[in-house]
């Protein structure tokens, strides 16, 4: 999954940027109001960290020209703003969610998973489930029906996680590309079919079937 991070202070970018990156998160980062604009209306990117304090364009008025041309990104502001009229007025342009500085990552990253559970409308808590397979994200592991595990490498844990937040929905090549990477990694020509493999080979072959010039398809089994 991808995040837009809109923030301008570096040492805390780079601190966000990272524990993200943890979690299993592409991350793009834009240092001011014009670029988090701009690159929030690419459609590229599954939830927004939203700083209020921008450089050139304030956060609030970023939220609101997305929420007006019809960006529906789940949206998470970051500020040290804490008065309670302020954080009406971040809910009233369009937040989803509101956390101030300073924070603890555990609970960043509990906000932001619960923005997406939400999204794909799904319970906020609780590990992420489809068929009889368990995916539980702060361990990154996956567990089966009859309780054995199944280790993942990083990779394997962020493509999984796309297909179970997908269930039986034919998913592109170029769309899965989108989220797993952020805009300055350089893809290989076969290095989703490569990871797309290791999945099958311990999820069993039928439980990502490839539809030829659409997409894959995740159909996971009850006894998976």
């Amino acid at each position: 999954m991808r995040i837009l991070l809109a923030e301008d202070d570096d040492p805390l970018a780079m601190t966000l940027r990272a524990t993200l990156q943890r979690a299993g998160f592409a991350v793009d980062r834009a240092r001011d109001g014009s670029e988090a604009r701009f690159l929030g209306q690419e459609g590229l990117h599954d939830a927004v960290i939203l700083d209020l304090g921008l450089p050139g364009c304030p956060g609030l008025e970023v939220l609101r020209t997305w929420r007006a041309s019809g960006v529906r990104l789940p949206v998470l502001i970051l500020t040290a703003r804490d008065a309670w009229h302020e954080k009406v007025d971040g809910f009233n342009a369009g937040a989803d969610d509101y956390l101030t500085k300073p924070f603890h990552p555990e609970e960043l990253l509990a906000r932001l998973t619960a923005l997406l559970r939400r999204a794909h409308g799904l319970p906020p808590g609780g590990p992420l489930r489809a068929g009889g397979l368990t995916l539980d994200e702060g361990r990154q592991m996956l567990q089966r029906a009859d309780g054995s595990t199944i280790p993942l490498t990083a990779m394997e844990f962020r493509l999984l996680r796309l297909f179970m937040l997908h269930p039986s929905q034919v998913l592109a090549k170029a769309w899965l590309e989108d989220r797993l990477y952020n805009e300055d990694h350089i893809l290989g020509s076969n290095v989703l079919e490569v990871y797309v493999n290791r999945l099958r080979a311990k999820l069993g072959r039928d439980c990502i079937q490839t539809r030829r010039g659409l997409g894959y398809v995740f159909v996971p089994g009850e006894d998976a």
